[in-house]
C-alpha cells in the first residue's frame, strides 16, 4: 500500500498519492466506526443517463481500484455492464469525513471472484444461487423455499460459485476527500487522474 503525508488542513502536504491517503482515513475509520466501515454507496446509471444508488461493501482495495461482488444479473450489474462509468462515496460519521471516487469499472478476475466467493458463509454462498436479485419476489416463502432447495442441491460445504455471481473494480479517475469544519468551511481536497499521476487541488466548500 502506498504512504503518504497527506492530511486535509495540514500545512504541507508530501507524496501527493490518493491511495495513501485513502488507507490513512480507511484504517482511521476501522477503528472508528462501529459497525461496517467499509459501507460504501455505489452510483451507476443506465445508458440514458437514469442514476440508482444503493449501499454495498468494499471487498478489496489497492492501487488498481476498488473491489465489491454482486449478481451480475441484479440491477448495478445491469447497468455496469451497458454504462461502466460509475461513483462510490464512503461517509462517516464519527470522523466528520467522506471521500467521493468516481471511475470506471470491470469484472474482477474468474481466480479473484473464486477465492472471495470461497471465503464467505456456506448459506451466504447459498443464498447467492437462491437469490434473483433484483427480480420481483412474491413472498418470503418464496425465497425461504428458493434457499431450502439449494441446500438441498449442494449439502456438504463445497457450493460452487454461479456463474452468474462475480465482482466489479472501480478504477478512480477522481478523488475528492471531503473533511468537517465549523461553520460549513468544509475542507475539500480534489485528486484528478492525469496520464499516470495525479493532478492535486483544493475546492470551496
Amino acid at each position: 500500500m502506498v504512504k503518504t503525508g497527506i492530511e486535509i488542513g495540514a500545512e504541507h502536504v508530501a507524496n501527493e498519492v490518493p491511495f495513501g491517503l485513502f488507507g490513512e482515513w480507511f484504517a482511521a475509520a476501522e477503528a472508528a466506526e462501529p459497525d461496517n466501515p467499509n459501507a460504501m454507496t455505489l452510483a451507476t446509471a443506465t445508458t440514458d443517463g437514469a442514476p440508482s444508488a444503493r449501499i454495498v461493501l468494499l471487498k478489496g482495495w489497492d492501487e488498481h481500484g476498488f473491489v465489491f461482488y454482486t449478481n451480475f444479473e441484479s440491477r448495478k450489474g445491469m447497468e455496469l455492464a451497458a454504462n461502466p462509468g460509475a461513483a462510490l462515496l464512503f461517509y462517516w460519521k464519527s470522523l466528520s469525513r467522506q471521500i467521493r471516487i468516481e471511475g470506471s469499472t470491470a469484472a474482477v478476475t474468474e481466480a479473484e471472484a473464486d477465492e472471495y466467493y470461497g471465503s464467505r458463509p456456506r448459506l451466504s454462498r447459498i443464498g447467492a444461487w437462491a437469490s434473483d436479485q433484483s427480480r420481483p419476489l412474491a413472498s418470503r416463502a418464496a425465497l425461504e423455499a428458493r434457499v431450502a432447495s439449494f441446500e438441498a442441491r449442494y449439502p456438504g460445504e463445497v457450493v460452487p460459485r454461479p456463474p452468474f455471481w462475480s465482482g466489479f473494480r472501480l478504477m478512480p479517475a477522481r478523488f475528492e476527500f471531503w473533511q468537517e469544519r465549523p461553520f460549513r468551511l468544509h475542507e475539500r481536497r480534489i485528486f484528478v487522474r492525469a496520464g499516470t499521476g495525479w493532478q492535486t487541488g483544493m475546492l470551496y466548500p
